[in-house]
């Protein structure tokens, strides 16, 4: 009887977890752990910490600027405090470390230049947001106040504009939203990384992203790019204009931009003079790589690189090497350093407290809904207020119309309690206005001051009902929103800081400069890769081999020689000469396994150069099929390194043979047949892995076992073919091939 195959259980990770208040441990799988106790904690993260909202701002900085407009730090006529001092005060908000909350303050500042509209004016060294070596200086020596523009940040929110909710230890309230009366969601810069996922917002042009906002309520089919023409970042620099990328910017919110220093030339000194560097970079991330190709020799038009950067801004100078073309090196400098960087987008924001990627439109759609809700709200406090007013006032009308009695009643009255009483049942008022009455100074109880008051009345009805038209009717509350966009243009709008470049093709045209000079190529059966100067060559000795390798291929090339290295693992390894440095006969070389990074036990099978792809690859396979691909298949427009199925699995490769044009081929099967046949016969294949077609017919168990490209065949015509498939004929004696001559 079989035995019955045992089935393993399935391996449950558990741990033991404290039930606490119970005092007891109990065994617990680490997934319920994991989904109790993370998932808050990511939850958290995502919400409380690392995304904006669709005021502009993440919780760190909207409690540090609320603090300070708490301080009286929006007032103009104060003076600004020092940093530690509000870093101690948004404590009372923010529970997180004094560090944290000033980092946070720098880069709000316009000393750091971070933000293209900063919201905190600054005084004292607050470091550079393109430099990472320029730290700021300690709270206690700086000093800050909150910029004009902050009025446009907490304009009406004591008015009820926005929910307020208690602080972390329930001794104050802060705003769960600020007021904002413009998109500062999209005027400012905001990165964050959360749990899973992440934010990258671009700045874009306070005056564009208006003017778009009002298109839009006006025309929600408005094209947004006719108004917001691009993103404009506080760095400067040069943006290359890809309407295309930037319409799936706006309308998915996700995308690439490209940004390029601004440069200016000093002929008289032969120096370039880099200005303005991409936001995503530091002058030392660009010098540090620059120092790097002129050290490894790609670049050798530099002489000298510094740092130059002073109190008029930023600057990085580049001595020339005489005769070098400035136009042409930045070229090569844009394609190989940070001096043209992408910025990625990602317009990751909460709504409603649930994360969203949005493109422009629909972030400014949520954005004006969110205003509609601050006006609508600003002007039912208003109402109330002049509702209540108005209530008050009318009670004057009552009194007016017989004073001496009023004075009568508060004179003769003898329990104080008894005035409020005594003037709601005369003049028919109720409480509030009769306490309104009996507060009045004495100076004040006079037909000049009440008649005063009396005349507000018809201004406040008015008032009243305008207000009350206004919530009734939506178009005037985003006329209010749009009156209220011009005057921030009017106010605070500025000229673009990144220019727009609109750049062709050949523009971002590589051009190849790599040094082209005459080399010799050695490649050993183990793999090893030499690439040697004639000059070199002819001085040297022997090649230094390991013990039992024998070079197994070698050319007469160039350094722009490209390189393919066809592996026994289907694969194919592309790369160019260049990529070798110039070695000597003497030295092992580079083993191309390694340097090209091959895959665990791959070997190289067969080196092919070429400059224009030209020619064709022979693959024979023991089944007897061959293979006959073009080079041209093997090219690439993209810079990729591997090519996968290289050439078919389906049967062993015996050899691979390159070829520039048709030639004899010479196979012989394990069973010793012979076989001579002209490469033109078999039809090309395009696809590189192509199982071929058969060409020598093989009996049961027997395979392709050599193949040799011939030139001299005399002796061989015996064994011609002109039609395949062919099962060739027997060889009579071993000496019949012996005539063949390899090439």
């Amino acid at each position: 009887m079989a035995r019955k195959k045992q089935i393993p259980e399935k391996k449950v990770f558990r741990h033991e977890a404290y039930i606490e208040g119970s005092g007891s441990v109990v065994e617990e799988k680490i997934t319920d752990t994991l989904k109790k106790n993370y998932m808050p904690y990511a939850m958290s993260v995502i919400i409380s910490r690392a995304l904006p909202e669709i005021d502009g701002f993440k919780p760190s900085h909207r409690k540090l600027l609320y603090m300070m407009y708490k301080r009286g730090l929006l007032n103009p006529d104060k003076e600004r405090s020092k940093s530690a001092n509000v870093v101690g005060e948004t404590m009372k908000l923010n529970p997180h470390g004094d560090q944290a909350i000033y980092e946070t303050l720098v880069r709000m500042t316009r000393g750091n230049e971070s933000l293209l509209h900063p919201y905190i004016d600054s005084k004292g060294n607050f470091g550079k947001a393109y430099s990472s070596k320029m730290h700021f200086a300690a709270p206690r020596y700086t000093e800050v106040k909150l910029e004009k523009i902050c009025n446009e940040l907490f304009r009406d929110i004591d008015k009820e504009t926005v929910d307020f909710v208690p602080n972390y230890d329930n001794t104050m309230q802060e705003p769960t939203l600020l007021p904002a009366t413009f998109p500062t969601v999209l005027v400012n810069s905001n990165t964050g990384i959360a749990v899973s996922m992440a934010s990258n917002v671009c700045p874009f042009n306070l005056a564009e992203v208006c003017e778009t906002t009002i298109a839009l309520m006006k025309n929600p089919d408005h094209d947004i790019i006719t108004t917001l023409k691009a993103p404009d970042f506080p760095s400067g620099g040069l943006m290359l204009y890809d309407e295309n990328e930037l319409r799936k910017i706006y309308e998915t919110g996700r995308g690439s931009i490209k940004i390029r220093s601004q440069y200016r030339y000093d002929k008289s000194s032969n120096c370039i003079e880099i200005t303005q560097i991409p936001y995503t970079t530091t002058i030392e991330a660009i010098i540090d790589k620059i120092v790097e190709l002129v050290k490894s020799g790609k670049i050798r038009e530099i002489s000298y690189i510094r740092d130059e950067t002073d109190i008029d801004g930023l600057k990085i100078a580049i001595d020339l090497k005489r005769g070098t073309d400035p136009e042409k090196l930045m070229q090569k400098l844009y394609r190989l350093t940070p001096l043209q960087d992408n910025y990625a987008c990602n317009f990751n924001i909460l709504i409603a407290g649930t994360p969203k990627v949005m493109g422009v439109r629909e972030i400014l759609t949520e954005w004006t809904a969110f205003r509609e809700e601050c006006i609508h709200r600003r002007t039912y406090h208003d109402l109330q207020n002049k509702k209540s007013k108005l209530h008050l006032l009318e009670a004057l009308s009552e009194i007016l119309l017989d004073l001496d009695t009023a004075i009568k009643i508060i004179r003769e009255t003898q329990n104080e309690n008894d005035v409020v009483p005594n003037l709601e049942n005369t003049f028919n008022i109720d409480r509030e206005q009769a306490e309104y009455v009996a507060e009045i100074k004495l100076r004040n109880i006079n037909k000049q001051y009440i008649l005063r008051r009396i005349e507000e009345v018809d201004s406040l009805r008015k008032d009243i009902a305008e207000m009350e038209d206004i919530l009734n009717d939506r178009n005037k509350i985003r006329k209010i929103i749009i009156k209220e966009l011009k005057d921030v243009i009017k106010n605070y709008a500025q000229p673009r800081k990144t220019l727009i470049y609109e750049y062709t093709e050949q523009d971002t045209e590589v051009v190849d400069d790599t040094p082209d000079y005459p080399v010799n190529i050695f490649v050993t059966a183990s793999g090893y890769f030499k690439k040697i100067t004639p000059q070199s060559l002819r001085m040297s000795g022997e090649h230094k081999l390991k013990e039992g390798d024998y070079i197994s291929q070698s050319f007469e090339a160039t350094n722009k020689t490209e390189l393919i290295f066809i592996t026994d693992g289907e694969q194919a390894y592309k790369s160019k000469a260049s990529a070798f440095d110039d070695t000597k006969a003497s030295l092992m070389g580079d083993y191309v396994p390694a340097k090209l990074s091959f895959d665990e036990g791959e070997n190289l099978k067969i080196l092919i150069t070429t400059t224009d792809y030209s020619g064709y690859i022979l693959f024979f396979f023991e089944n007897g099929k061959i293979a006959k691909v073009p080079l041209k298949s093997y090219e690439t427009k993209t810079n990729r390194k591997k090519l996968t199925k290289a050439y078919s699995d389906k049967s062993p490769l015996v050899k691979a043979l390159f070829i520039q044009k048709d030639c004899d081929i010479l196979l012989r099967s394990s069973e010793g047949n012979t076989l001579l046949l002209n490469t033109e016969i078999i039809s090309v294949k395009t696809t590189r892995d192509s199982q071929g077609v058969q060409v020598i017919s093989l009996k049961k168990n027997a395979v392709l076992a050599s193949v040799e490209k011939v030139s001299d065949n005399i002796g061989l015509e015996k064994y011609r073919t002109e039609n395949i498939p062919s099962s060739g004929k027997k060889a009579k004696e071993l000496g019949d091939t012996n005539q063949l001559s390899l090439i």
